[in-house]
C-alpha cells in the first residue's frame, strides 16, 4: 500500500543490505515527515519498495516506496506518515535526526509504467503519492513521456502535504496533469503547527480541489479503456477505487496497485 505497508515485520537478516546516512528530515505535519538519505547505489526501480531498519528500533523492519528514482549517487527519498500504533513509523517522524545511518534492504513490487503507454491515470492516496512521484521522475528522462493525469486525494486539504512540490511539476511538466482531491475543502479546527510552519503562498487553493473520495472523483470521468491506470494508498482506499473503476467499466487488467 504505497509507501507504508500496514503489518510491522520483525527483521530477518538478510544478505542484501546498503547502508545510506539521513541528510535531511523534513517534518510537514504532526503525523508525517519527509526524509533524504545519501549511500550506496540501491538496485530498485521507479515504482518499487525497499526494506528499512533504522537505528531507533533496528528489530523491526518497515518497506517503503522511495519517491526518488534511482540514482547513480545514492540519493534516496522516502514520505512516512506516523500510523496508529505504528512504532516505527512513529519513531522516524519524530526520532530521525541527520547522520543517522538507516540499511536498506531488498526490492521489490513491480509497479511501473509501460514502455509503450500513451496516457497514464496515477491514483494516490496519502503518502502513496511516493512511488508515483518516482515513477513521475523517472519519465522525465524519456523522449516522449505518456500524458499523464495524478489524482492525489486526501481528507482535508493539508493531507496533500506535497502540493507545492507538485505545483511546480504541473506547471513545468506540459504532459503532467494534477488533480487534487479533498473530501472535505477546509482544514480541521485544531492547528498542526508542523502545517503552519512550512505552509507556504505556491501550491493548490480551494478553488483547484474536485470535493469527494478518490474513488468517486476519478471513476466519474467514465472508462479509462485505452489506459494505464496506477492505484496506490490505503488498502480501503485502493480496494474502493479499484472496484469503482470496474464498475464504469476500465478494464480490470488495466489496473496496478500498489
Amino acid at each position: 500500500m504505497g509507501t507504508e505497508h500496514a503489518h510491522q515485520q520483525h527483521h530477518e537478516p538478510q544478505l542484501d543490505l546498503w547502508p545510506a546516512t539521513v541528510v535531511q528530515h523534513h517534518r510537514l505535519r504532526e503525523d508525517l515527515a519527509v526524509v533524504r538519505l545519501e549511500g550506496e547505489f540501491v538496485p530498485f526501480t521507479a515504482g518499487q519498495s525497499v526494506g528499512v531498519i533504522v537505528p531507533q528500533n533496528p528489530n523491526l523492519g518497515r518497506r517503503y516506496s522511495p519517491a526518488l528514482p534511482p540514482s547513480l549517487d545514492g540519493k534516496l527519498e522516502f514520505h512516512v506518515r506516523a500510523v496508529p500504533a505504528g512504532w516505527l513509523s512513529g519513531a522516524i517522524v519524530t526520532d530521525t535526526a541527520v547522520g543517522d545511518t538507516w540499511q536498506i534492504g531488498a526490492p521489490s513490487g513491480r509497479l511501473s509504467v509501460d514502455a509503450d503507454a500513451r496516457e497514464v491515470i496515477m491514483v494516490a492516496g496519502g503518502t502513496g503519492l511516493a512511488p508515483l512521484r518516482a515513477l513521475i521522475l523517472d519519465l522525465m528522462r524519456r523522449p516522449q513521456p505518456p500524458r499523464v493525469f495524478l489524482f492525489i486525494g486526501g481528507r482535508y486539504p493539508r493531507d496533500l502535504y506535497a502540493s507545492d512540490m507538485l505545483w511546480l511539476l504541473d506547471e513545468q511538466l506540459e504532459w503532467l496533469t494534477v488533480i487534487p482531491v479533498v473530501e472535505e475543502v477546509v482544514d480541521p479546527g485544531w492547528r498542526d503547527e508542523w502545517y503552519e510552519r512550512v505552509r507556504g503562498a505556491d501550491g493548490y487553493g480551494e478553488d483547484h480541489y474536485i470535493q469527494g473520495t478518490l474513488a468517486e472523483v476519478v471513476s466519474s470521468y467514465g472508462a479509462y479503456v485505452d489506459h494505464q491506470v496506477l492505484v496506490v494508498g490505503s488498502p480501503a482506499m485502493v480496494r474502493a477505487t479499484v472496484r469503482a473503476l470496474v464498475d464504469t467499466g476500465t478494464p480490470a487488467g488495466a489496473i496496478q496497485v500498489g
